[in-house]
């Protein structure tokens, strides 16, 4: 089976050995060269990165790379059993044996009484409305699962996800729909470099209405930082 964990970077940064872990250099078009393969080949968004974050990086991976299962961490965020990070073995089991369909990191909770409310004090609140805007024009069953997330305080951070290929696929065709809708409609030429990662931190809400809108058996693994 062609299981595989692509680490988004956008620096160097000390590589794991297992051969089930890829570097992939995201926003290499717009940055120097680390020697890792990159986002900027074949259909890219890479010179989005500023604003997309490591998205430009899932999508380069959903219109360039073929596998079975397919995950996504960061290199200094990594999924991790006692603190080592999961292996081949480990996600095969999960996704085949034990026929779970998403691994995602152990949910999280806001400090804030809902996710509203933390995009409302951290972010700019016009742009997550923008959002539920073209989720009702495009698609409006997908309405009362984003009013659910925006209502509750749970939270998936950091656009970290191990599943079938396909799963992946259908959830960035749908992801970045929206997201190419939500760019036309917003102005962030004023905005500061944090509010200008507008596109991943929408994502990362994004994902939960995903998840609350199939019927897919989700197993959480913690996620461990390291430094760097």
């Amino acid at each position: 089976m062609d299981t595989r964990i692509y680490v988004c970077t956008h620096k160097k940064y000390n590589e794991i050995s297992d051969p089930l872990y890829h570097s992939l250099h995201v926003g290499k078009a717009i940055s120097d060269d680390l020697g890792y393969p990159g986002d900027d080949t074949g259909e890219n968004i890479s010179a989005k990165n500023k604003s997309y974050c490591e998205l430009t990086g899932i999508y380069w991976l959903w219109k360039n790379i073929s596998c079975d299962i397919i995950g996504i961490c960061h290199y200094r965020r990594f999924f991790t059993i006692e603190k080592e990070p999961v292996n081949a073995e480990f996600i095969e089991d999960i996704l085949c044996q034990k026929s779970y369909d998403i691994i995602l990191p152990t949910c999280s909770s806001s400090p804030y009484a809902s996710n509203y409310e933390h995009y409302k004090n951290k972010h700019v609140i016009k742009d997550f409305d923008a959002t539920r805007d073209v989720i009702l024009e495009k698609y409006p069953d997908y309405v009362k699962a984003f009013d659910l997330m925006a209502h509750t305080n749970l939270a998936s951070l950091g656009n970290m996800i191990i599943t079938r290929k396909e799963i992946f696929d259908d959830y960035c065709s749908w992801l970045f729909d929206i997201l190419s809708e939500v760019e036309k409609r917003t102005d962030i030429t004023e905005y500061d470099d944090f509010q200008k990662r507008i596109y991943g931190y929408l994502s990362e809400r994004l994902l939960r209405v995903y998840i609350y809108m199939h019927p897919y058996k989700v197993y959480e693994v913690p996620v461990t930082q390291t430094t760097g």
